[in-house]
């Protein structure tokens, strides 16, 4: 099974390139750009994540196929509603796939790759965990509701493609009705910011309502300060893969107190015992 995502690479690199000459040739004070090892990290990163991602994909059409086969209804793909169902539940699972991403260190230790970058371009989008496996869990019930698989693999890749837009700086603001129920650049740089007051806000996928709903909402307002709150200044695309799984174990191990190592395993990241 070959994932859509990957017919539109030759369109993603297009775009990456086209922006790349519009930010050279037309630079303002307050972008930052391109970098070029940092955009061969990013590229570097997304097809790694390709590669690892495809043992966990028929791993991941497995459990959907067979919660879809146990489903006390089967949902038609002929029918709207089923398709409306299908985006409303995509999107709201998508939420609680990155938001928990951000709150439990485990998981954040694939999600940081995504966020190490301390450039915003099309190119970051495509800078992805290694780690895929985690993703699996958020989207079963949408095949115990009786969602085809197929139907739940397509949302997602449009989620995907979707998302690959809203990593630019080129793009400031968009009329008001569609950036209050839209996920917008905006939003999504808010969503990179190392600023404190932009740290965990803005998780939606393609809607913004379920940040307005949930309270993890934070409009743009002062610059954004993109990459990570301890930067890990490396291009090497291993150690972007690994480096808070690293920290992690030696966090683990500098502990003897099953308590202690719980909570740097399922703790938010940055947690420390209380001394």
């Amino acid at each position: 099974m070959i994932p859509a995502v990957l017919y539109a690479v030759p369109a993603f690199l297009l775009l990456i390139t086209i922006e790349a000459l519009w930010y050279r040739y037309r630079p303002t004070d307050d972008e930052r750009g391109y970098e070029v090892r940092d955009t061969v990290t990013s590229l570097s990163m997304g097809a790694g994540s390709q590669v690892v991602g495809v043992p966990w994909k028929l791993l991941t059409v497995l459990a959907y196929a067979g919660l879809y086969t146990v489903a006390p209804v089967q949902l038609s793909p002929t029918s709207v509603w089923t398709w409306v169902l299908l985006f409303l539940a995509d999107d709201l699972a998508y939420y609680w796939f990155h938001r928990s991403h951000h709150e439990v260190r485990l998981l954040w230790a694939g999600h940081v790759v995504h966020h190490s970058s301390v450039f915003f371009n099309l190119s970051t989008a495509l800078r992805q965990s290694w780690t895929p496996v985690t993703s699996i869990p958020f989207w079963l019930p949408l095949a115990l509701l009786g969602i085809p698989p197929w139907m739940i693999f397509l949302q997602q890749s449009v989620s995907l493609l979707y998302q690959f837009f809203l990593h630019t700086e080129r793009v400031r603001t968009l009329p008001r009705p569609v950036e209050w129920l839209f996920n917008t650049p905006s939003h999504h740089r808010v969503h990179h910011g190392a600023n404190p007051e932009y740290l965990d806000r803005n998780y939606g996928g393609i809607l913004i309502v379920w940040d307005r709903l949930f309270g993890t909402f934070e409009p743009e307002r002062a610059p954004v300060r993109y990459g990570l709150t301890k930067n890990i200044d490396t291009y090497n695309p291993l150690r972007v893969a690994t480096h808070e799984y690293l920290s992690i174990w030696a966090d683990v191990r500098a502990t003897d107190r099953w308590r202690h190592r719980l909570g740097y395993l399922l703790g938010r990241p940055g947690w420390q015992p209380v001394r």
